[in-house]
């Protein structure tokens, strides 16, 4: 063997050995792969008499609540009063999404699971420590909400809607889970069908069984069928912590 085959045999050698060593790499260093939405059964937003909620009547920058896609699982309803595009965001486990921005005739209506990203704090009939702020917080320290974002006081993560939800500052590791909106222009009605994004309902019901069967009982996991109740925050819950 003379030099020029020494040469050229080792560096197929050290070329097959590396394309080697990076396939079998490939699979603990892979990226995740993109979310898709999770479809649930549909539910038609209706109001405390059963009677559909037309997305004209709802008021621009205020506080709506539903359940979904659980009887326990609360949701944030947004009208941001303004066109929303869309979004590429990344959930915790590094899987990326694309949101698809507001709905609606003025594609101003957004939806965000209500449960906080980092410690699942959620709105309830007694209390709520999460909530949409159309305006900047009275509270002189470095901790008070922004305008426009929807503020946890339990840890202080702000999430933007306008930008599906992502965390702006705070120790929230991703977004704030999408719900997903059908507008049908016919009828100004909204039906929610699918989530988008992070999930965290299973750490939610681990976290609070003892609590949620208290306040929703042995319906707490059912999934909700149908038609979901909206309402304004302020009716839903007793108590809405300011910060």
């Amino acid at each position: 063997m003379d030099r020029r085959d020494f040469i050229d045999g080792s560096a197929k050698t050290v070329c097959g050995t590396t394309v080697g060593l990076i396939a079998g790499m490939q699979a603990p260093f892979a990226f995740a792969a993109d979310a898709k939405p999770k479809t649930y059964a549909s539910a038609l937003l209706v109001n405390a008499q059963g009677d559909p909620i037309k997305a004209a009547s709802l008021k621009p920058r205020t506080n709506y609540i539903f359940h979904y896609p659980f009887e326990s699982t609360p949701v944030f309803l947004l009208d941001l009063g303004k066109p929303v595009p869309g979004k590429s965001l990344q959930a915790a486990d590094k899987s990326s999404y694309t949101w698809p921005g507001g709905v609606g005739k003025g594609k101003s209506l957004v939806a965000f699971s209500a449960i906080c990203a980092h410690k699942l704090v959620y709105p309830t009939p007694q209390l709520s420590f999460i909530s949409f702020r159309a305006g900047k917080s009275l509270d002189p320290t470095k901790h008070g909400a922004e305008e426009n974002l929807i503020h946890c006081c339990a840890d202080h993560s702000q999430y933007d809607p306008a930008q599906g939800a992502q965390v702006l500052r705070g120790p929230a590791p991703q977004p704030l889970c999408a719900v997903l909106l059908k507008h049908d222009p016919k009828t100004d009605t909204l039906t929610a069908y699918a989530t988008l994004g992070g999930e965290l309902f299973d750490e939610f019901f681990k976290k609070y069984e003892a609590k949620l069967s208290i306040e929703v009982g042995s319906k707490a996991k059912n999934a909700v069928a149908a038609k979901t109740t909206l309402k304004e925050l302020e009716q839903f819950c007793r108590n809405t912590i300011k910060c």
